[in-house]
């Protein structure tokens, strides 16, 4: 009788621990990303001629790479054709494009760092970074616009999230669990995962996406800048196929991955 009518004496600790805890959190690996990135985006603040060294030595330029161009001066020398196969993914043309690929990294980023772990988490980045940097060399050998932008790594991390996404009690599952036990459900094996509507459907709709409107990394040393849309593809491809070298978490019988991934199954 002597309880407050909103404070039931017998309600358990954990509880109440979990009214109190936050309706959004993010995991410390994907904030302090997402630190970084802002961080290095007040490279605006810096004089015209000294933000634009910095985008030449630490954007990804095809035209480096050009042995037939021996006498080309390109600031960064070297070094800068290893290092900006993963800088480049650090740099952002404006606060839109910051802002966009931030957007799309607070869900899929958040769960792949709460599975993976900081260390796997910061070197699967890299990693996709790579590979679209790659892809990109690939399809624009001799272009000399820098490319920057972190699209490759969040379409990587998009790819690698959908391995899981879907499963029963994931983050896109209509029965989720709580953040961390939604993030560590064991992943399907990439062709069952392609044999499940809904990721074939999220994939169509991401291709479309990137082939016809090109959103993400851009070229900013031309008078119109485009849109790398080849260095998305190559870093979903990575994301989605490399996916299992970083993956922490056991998989599960091929009977046991084909019933977690319905939802409405009973059989876990």
């Amino acid at each position: 009788m002597d309880a407050p009518p909103n404070s039931p004496p017998d309600e358990p600790a954990a509880l109440q621990d979990a009214r109190r805890e936050p309706a959004l959190t993010l995991p410390g690996a994907l904030t302090a990303y997402i630190a970084l990135l802002a961080v290095i985006h007040l490279r605006v603040l810096l004089p015209p001629e000294l933000e634009n060294w910095t985008i030449d030595v630490f954007g990804f330029i095809p035209k480096r790479y050009d042995s037939s161009l021996l006498n080309l001066a390109i600031p960064g020398g070297a070094g800068a054709k290893v290092w900006t196969f993963v800088t480049y993914s650090l740099l952002h043309a404006n606060l839109t494009h910051l802002g966009f690929n931030v957007l799309w990294l607070l869900p899929f980023g958040s769960a792949l760092a709460r599975r993976f772990g900081p260390v796997r988490f910061y070197l699967f980045l890299a990693v996709t970074a790579a590979a679209g940097a790659l892809a990109h060399l690939l399809t624009h050998e001799h272009a000399v616009a820098p490319m920057i932008g972190a699209s490759a790594s969040v379409s990587g991390a998009m790819a690698a999230a959908i391995r899981f996404a879907f499963v029963r009690g994931s983050f896109l599952s209509f029965s989720r669990s709580d953040a961390d036990t939604a993030a560590k459900v064991p992943a399907l094996p990439l062709l069952r995962a392609l044999r499940d509507g809904r990721v074939m459907g999220f994939l169509s709709v991401w291709f479309g996406v990137n082939i016809i409107f090109g959103i993400g990394a851009i070229g900013v040393a031309t008078e119109g800048a485009t849109v790398a849309w080849q260095a998305h593809i190559g870093g979903f491809f990575a994301g989605l196929l490399l996916f299992s070298l970083f993956d922490p978490v056991p998989r599960t019988r091929p009977d046991a991955a084909d019933a977690s991934s319905q939802d409405i199954s009973d059989r876990i």
